[in-house]
């Protein structure tokens, strides 16, 4: 099990921590995405390590940027 933290900008609501959390949970091997849209971190649990280009723009396919 790995887990990965990962800061995202621009996040207001709820409705964004939904389209953030829709997006990355797609990625294979992932078990579990937690988002606080106060702070912007993102927690992802997943089966094995994350390659950082996919974590990347499946949050840019979300409509949002990494800090």
């Amino acid at each position: 099990m790995s887990v990965k933290n990962i800061t995202v900008t621009g996040m207001t609501c709820n409705h964004c921590a939904m389209s953030v959390r829709e997006e990355i949970e797609e990625l294979a091997g992932v078990t579990d995405v937690q988002v606080d849209v106060e702070s912007g971190r993102v927690q992802i649990t997943s089966d094995a390590d994350l390659d950082d280009a996919a974590v990347t723009a499946a949050v840019v396919e979300a409509g949002y940027q990494l800090a």
